[in-house]
């Protein structure tokens, strides 16, 4: 926080932070403390509690108007004072449990006294402080008739079957418009420089279009898009609401502020509610749209008639959906460019061939196809041995070879750099923005030189803001001028050059996978093994550490979703209890909700068993497949209703029991599963490389090796439907259909064999049974 010469403005130097009183005197809206703003919104309590023996430290000056007891005579009292003592058991209760660990969990709901609404009680703990929130408003209130768990239900089923990213956000602005109420819910996507567009809009009619318009990256300062890779709701149900400061501003076992990061009261920063009154908004909430640890973008939703609090188990839904789209966003980017992507691994594939039988990266660039076939782009070139070859359009040599020497000099750049404003990073290309304003870079690592390079032409175009970006205007504040949110949101058009294009996540993607498939390759062409040991084994940790990354994200996302499904259930529970036997309508929906619940608790469960695979260390040994297939079939318990046909022993293989027994009851299971004739079979078997009927359409780096297989007569699969059977939670057939599921054993299935060096495909015709084959990395 800084004033006009860098130093704390003297109105609150020296003192704890308090967004009430020293909100005002903001000149940089980067440095401002909003995780410890020192305030709470007005429509609620907040208590902060000492862990070790439940006392109250600090609490929300508005305590009496809430809960008829004054700051004073809590400060100091156990937190039974507010919310009983059974209320304080349930607390410890929950704070025993570990699930609040930085964590809002709902606890239970104080019934209203003295004409004082109930009110929800939450619990978190924030570096060692417990945090207790009281809001003012009941599970028992329902919005206004609606189900939010059942329109959640059906707002993911819809998500799923659309074919582009757009139409997958347009959708997620739709599904949470009619889940909140909301008058307006938009889809804000962050750009390169981190300037946002709204990418997606579901609005009132009457309103007007926010759709395609751009807002400068000072509109959403760094602290606040820090907070939201750490959090997935923002409630703001009354933008004009007062602040209310925490009595005292520091905790007096810290001598600290106390972290709201997480707290559903937090207050807001001054800017953001001027911001949003000069936009005519009175409610406000927003979502965290991310992909892995990155923040990706928000869902911003806008309230403009009223304030509009959003119930918990709302909240709740709103938080599953925030995770559920972030999990789901890329793979539907990924569906969209499906057929681009098999076209790159195809081309990818062909160029690798090429370079196993002509030594040098430059050949890359001689014949069909060339670099430019590999990604789309206006020219290519590649590096190698002091050497340029190029396709395309691209820069002169010498523009290459100054780039080249930057490009080596960047501290990010590891493996692969990609822009679509090179003239912003590197100055220099203004000179030939012409044909290289986008640029996609890789490298081999750090003691060999060479790169590969994309280029995409400057794409001229007008950006509509939302006013003019470079407005900042000041007003005069207690220490002088300060600044204050824009007040004109009139559009505003702005030429830009100097930018292409944008590179895709799947085109980056491909460049990484296309690095690493050359990267042996050239190694073992070179000689240069010895030398460059070290880069490899650097490559390979990088990719295990993505890999753990991607796994603990998976792992980390499951076991946060887990948690509003305890609450929701809970409640649930408590539905059907207060119900009268008789209330058969009533009833009937609260079942529903149960079973909801549970199935959503199904595939979280699937989703961290995923997660977990990939997890769990491998412990090979020599195996008896023929021993795992009857443990397998002893768990299943169905050789009784199966003809399970083995023509002959199966070998010892070299791998992880349990895992391989897992591989085998997965494939079992189908095969006994999905089959509808009145005498089902299952055979498995194995086919040696030298013996007749050994597959030759295998995949890559199965051939050579023994195929494994389970075949069974069962209802088959069309060949539209193969391509996606391996996908997690893609069920071909409805939820209960076939004994149900949830659709993840055939993902585990084939992490299990990629972990064992091996591979999963299958041979399928509709009606006529399928063959499961695979191989395993251990086995020739």
């Amino acid at each position: 926080m800084t004033h006009q010469d860098g130093q704390l403005p003297p109105a609150w130097h020296g003192q704890a932070y308090s967004a009430k009183r020293h909100g005002v005197t903001i000149t940089n809206c980067d440095s401002e403390p909003v995780q410890t703003p020192g305030c709470i919104q007005a429509h609620g309590v907040l208590l902060a509690v000492r862990r070790s023996d439940m006392t109250i430290l600090q609490v929300s000056e508005n305590a009496e108007a809430w809960i008829g007891k004054p700051p004073e005579a809590l400060l100091g009292a156990s937190v039974a004072t507010v919310v009983g003592e059974e209320g304080r058991s349930a607390l410890e209760a929950t704070l025993q449990a570990g699930g609040a660990d930085a964590n809002p969990t709902y606890v239970f709901t104080l019934p209203g006294r003295d004409a004082r609404a109930p009110m929800d009680v939450t619990v978190h703990t924030s570096a060692g402080v417990v945090v207790v929130e009281l809001e003012s408003y009941g599970l028992t209130e329902a919005p206004q008739g609606r189900d939010p768990y059942a329109q959640l239900r059906g707002a993911v089923a819809r998500l799923q079957r659309t074919t582009t990213l757009n139409d997958f956000s347009q959708s997620a602005c739709e599904e949470l418009r009619a889940l909140t109420g909301f008058d307006r819910v938009m889809v804000y996507r962050f750009h390169e420089d981190l300037h946002g567009e709204v990418v997606a809009e579901a609005r009132l009619p009457t309103l007007e279009p926010f759709l395609g318009l751009h807002y400068p990256a000072e509109d959403i300062p760094a602290p606040a898009r820090d907070i939201f890779r750490k959090l997935w709701i923002r409630p703001v149900p009354d933008v004009a609401g007062e602040l209310v400061e925490l009595v005292p501003l520091t905790n007096s076992d810290t001598g600290r502020g106390l972290d709201m990061t997480l707290c559903a009261l937090r207050g807001p920063s001054i800017m953001y509610t001027e911001y949003l009154r000069n936009m005519g908004v009175r409610s406000a909430l927003t979502l965290s749209l991310r992909r892995g640890d990155e923040l990706w973008g928000l869902v911003s939703c806008h309230g403009y008639s009223a304030p509009l609090r959003l119930p918990f188990h709302v909240r709740a839904a709103c938080e599953l959906f925030a995770q559920v789209i972030s999990l789901q966003h890329q793979a539907a980017e990924e569906r969209e460019h499906l057929q681009y992507r098999l076209r790159l691994d195809r081309v990818h594939a062909r160029l690798v061939e090429r370079s196993a039988q002509h030594p040098g990266l430059t050949e890359l660039n001689r014949g069909d196809p060339t670099l430019l076939d590999a990604v789309e782009g206006g020219g290519a070139a590649v590096y190698d041995e002091g050497q340029w070859r190029t396709v395309g359009a691209v820069p002169e040599t010498e523009q290459l070879d100054a780039l080249r020497e930057w490009l080596d000099l960047l501290p990010e750049f590891e493996s692969v750099f990609s822009t679509a404003q090179l003239p912003r990073r590197y100055p220099p290309a203004h000179e030939f923005k012409s044909v290289a304003s986008g640029l996609l870079a890789v490298r081999f690592g750090r003691s060999y030189p060479g790169m590969l390079f994309w280029f995409r032409p400057e794409l001229p175009r007008d950006i509509q803001w939302a006013g003019n970006p470079a407005d900042k205007p000041t007003t005069t504040g207690p220490n002088g001028p300060r600044l204050t949110p824009r007040r004109s949101f009139e559009l505003f058009l702005e030429s830009v050059a100097g930018s292409s294009r944008p590179w895709t996540s799947v085109e980056v993607t491909a460049a990484q996978h296309l690095r690493h498939q050359l990267f042996a390759l050239v190694l073992n062409q070179t000689g240069r093994i010895a030398r460059l040991n070290d880069e490899l084994r650097a490559s390979n940790r990088e990719l295990a550490r993505s890999n753990q990354d991607l796994d603990a994200f998976a792992y980390v996302a499951s076991h946060d979703l887990k948690e509003p499904l305890r609450g929701i259930n809970k409640y649930a529970h408590q539905l059907l209890s207060d119900l009268s036997p008789d209330d058969s309508g009533r009833r009937s929906k609260a079942e529903g909700l149960v079973r909801l619940t549970l199935r959503m608790d199904a595939l979280i469960d699937s989703l961290l068993h995923f997660s977990r695979v990939g997890r769990v260390s491998l412990e090979t040994e020599p195996v008896d497949l023929g021993e795992v297939v009857k443990e397998a079939l002893e768990m299943l318990d169905a050789r009784r209703a199966v003809d399970v046909r083995i023509p002959r022993p199966l070998p010892v293989v070299q791998g992880d029991r349990p895992q391989l027994r897992e591989v085998m009851a997965n494939l079992l299971s189908n095969a006994m599963k999905y089959n509808d004739k009145p005498q089902p079979w299952v055979e498995i078997g194995y086919l040696k490389p030298e013996e007749e009927g050994h597959r030759g359409d295998v995949p890559s780096g199965s051939a050579g090796k023994t195929l494994f297989f389970v075949r069974d007569n069962g209802i088959g699969i069309s060949a539209a439907h193969q391509p996606v059977v391996f996908e997690l939670f893609r069920r071909l057939h409805g939820r209960d259909a076939y004994g149900g599921g949830v659709g993840a054993g055939l993902t585990i299935v084939r992490r299990l064999l990629e972990r064992h060096g091996g591979a999963g495909w299958l041979s399928s015709e509709l009606g006529a049974g399928t063959t499961f084959f695979f191989s395993l990395g251990g086995v020739q």
